[in-house]
C-alpha cells in the first residue's frame, strides 16, 4: 500500500489489479485525463485495504477521506467532480438513456463475461460454456449496430464505451473468436477503442 503521508491530500489514488473492474477505472481516469497514483496489487491483499473497502476487493479509488470501490459509484464521482472530458451527454434525458444502456451492458454482457473471467479454481465448465455461447451470439447479433456511430450509439467516447472496451479486450482470454465476415462493424469499433491514447495508457 502507498503511504498516505507521501501523497498530496487532494490526489487520487487507485489500488488496482489486472482484472476487468480495475481496467475500467484506469480507463476512466485516463480518458478524463486525471493525474493519479497507481498502486498495482496482485494476488495478496494488504491488510490496510480492509480499512478502505470492507469487501477487500479491487479496485479502490481513494481521495482525501473517501474510498470508493464500486465501478458505477466511481464513475459517477469522477463525472460529477471533474467536468472536463465528460463521458455523459448534456441533457437529463440523454444521460438517463446512457445510464440505462450502461446498466444493460453490465447485466447482459458483463454478467456473462464475469463467468468466463472467474478464477480457474472457481470456474464451472458447463456454466462457462453456456456463458461463452450466449456472449458470442449476442455480440454477433448486435454487431451491425456499431456501423451507425463511431462509438456505442454515440458520436463521442462515453460511459458505455468505457465498460465495453475492457470486456472486448478480453475476448481472446475468454476463448471467444468472432467470425470476421459478419462482425466487421464490431471489429472496427474495437479497433477505434484500442487505438485511443487513453486506452493504450490503461493497458500499459
Amino acid at each position: 500500500m502507498i503511504d498516505a503521508n507521501d501523497i498530496p491530500n487532494s490526489q487520487l489514488v487507485l489500488y488496482a489489479d489486472d482484472g476487468y473492474d480495475s481496467h475500467v477505472v484506469r480507463l476512466l481516469l485516463e480518458e478524463k485525463q486525471l493525474a493519479y497514483y497507481h498502486s498495482r496489487l496482485h494476488s495478496e491483499r494488504p491488510e490496510d485495504l480492509t480499512e478502505l473497502n470492507p469487501y477487500h476487493s479491487l479496485p479502490v479509488l481513494q481521495q482525501r477521506d473517501i474510498a470508493l470501490y464500486e465501478i458505477n459509484v466511481i464513475f459517477e464521482y469522477l463525472e460529477e467532480r471533474y467536468h472536463a472530458h465528460k463521458l455523459l451527454p448534456e441533457t437529463p434525458q440523454e444521460r438517463a438513456i446512457i445510464r440505462q444502456l450502461a446498466w444493460r451492458i453490465q447485466n447482459d454482457w458483463l454478467a456473462l463475461g464475469r463467468k468466463l473471467l472467474i478464477h480457474p479454481d472457481s470456474f464451472n465448465k458447463a456454466e462457462g460454456a453456456r456463458a461463452k455461447k450466449q456472449l458470442a451470439d449476442s455480440l454477433i447479433t448486435i454487431s451491425p449496430l456499431f456501423a451507425h456511430k463511431p462509438y456505442f450509439m454515440a458520436d463521442d467516447f462515453g460511459w458505455c464505451d468505457a465498460l465495453l472496451a475492457p470486456l472486448l479486450w478480453r475476448l481472446e482470454e475468454m476463448g471467444i473468436q468472432l467470425p470476421p465476415a459478419i462482425t466487421r462493424p464490431l471489429t472496427e469499433y474495437q479497433k477505434r477503442l484500442f487505438e485511443r491514447s487513453g486506452f493504450k495508457a490503461s493497458v500499459s
